[in-house]
């Protein structure tokens, strides 16, 4: 059975408000990603402090060993996190790995991300890997804005462009949250502003998501890079403008760090990956371009 909402906002730094002190760990175990956002770079490295980037791909098995030195190091962590570098459900590693710190940690809040293109056929399987929160990237509910920010998906061995692999994408997601949320999963969902494309589609977006269940709605503005190198960030303005827009329909998150994938400690305040990971080398650049889920 999922952990309470109530418990959650107090031990989840991304469900409280800003309220929670609390630390999480990152397990990067997921390799692979099947949509091509435009937006963004997964890649392999120690430098950068972005979604989509880890220092080094783990095997569910190897993560045991890891958490328990993390909460020997770092004794505020209450949260267990997936987030990538790849897609959380393109492969049985994040699965596979909620299910082996279930056993060995069942106090910790276990969290996934997703891009949501599998999230409808796989909530099962998430729900019984007591899964507790579970955030879905959702950047469009209308297919021909969606075919602007992400090129193909790949969905059953098939790779679909445009607006159809758009539309399959966008009804997955949203049947994925209800499903999810109605088994009392906290759904947060994440939307990247890229104001030129999505500006004026945000309010859309959280009425859409907040209608299929989630309770958090978290806008991260774009970072330009991949095929969006050359799309202006959001200004302040654009950021508040959005962030008004959705507040009509959900309850926001307004303290996102842009999380590494094998982010270690407490949001803002401390930061242990590199000393936990140490043992796993430092990692050369190897960019390539897939959604980070």
């Amino acid at each position: 059975m999922a952990k309470s909402f109530s418990e959650i906002e107090t031990k989840h730094p991304c469900f409280g408000r800003g309220k929670a002190a609390s630390g999480r760990i990152h397990l990067p175990v997921c390799p692979g990603c099947n949509i091509a956002c435009r937006f963004c770079e997964r890649s392999i490295n120690t430098d950068e402090d972005r979604p989509g980037v880890a220092g080094t791909i783990l095997q569910p098995e190897e993560t045991i060993p890891l958490v328990r030195k993390a909460l020997e190091i770092s004794p505020d962590i209450q949260v267990a996190g997936i987030a990538g570098p790849g897609d959380t459900l393109a492969s049985d590693n994040a699965l596979r790995t909620f299910r082996l710190i279930g056993q060995s940690f069942p106090q910790l809040i276990k969290c996934m991300s997703t891009n949501g293109l599998l999230l409808s056929e796989r909530a099962e399987e998430i729900i019984a890997a007591g899964v507790d929160t579970l955030t879905v990237t959702v950047n469009a509910v209308d297919p021909a804005i969606e075919a602007q920010l992400n090129d193909y998906i790949v969905w059953h061995g098939k790779k679909i462009v445009g607006e159809e692999g758009a539309r399959i994408l966008i009804r997955n997601q949203l049947e994925g949250i209800r499903k999810i949320a109605a088994a009392g999963i906290t759904v947060k969902v994440n939307t990247v502003l890229v104001p030129r494309i999505n500006g004026q589609h945000i309010e859309a977006v959280a009425q859409a998501v907040a209608a299929a269940g989630a309770s958090r709605y978290n806008i991260i503005p774009l970072i330009p890079c991949a095929m969006l190198k050359d799309e202006a960030a959001p200004t302040c303005a654009e950021i508040h403008a959005a962030r008004a827009a959705a507040a009509k329909h959900i309850d926001l998150f307004l303290h996102c760090n842009h999380c590494r994938a094998d982010a270690v400690g407490v949001p803002g305040r401390t930061e242990f990956s590199r000393q936990l990971y140490a043992q796993y080398g430092i990692a050369t650049a190897a960019k390539e371009h897939f959604s980070h889920g």
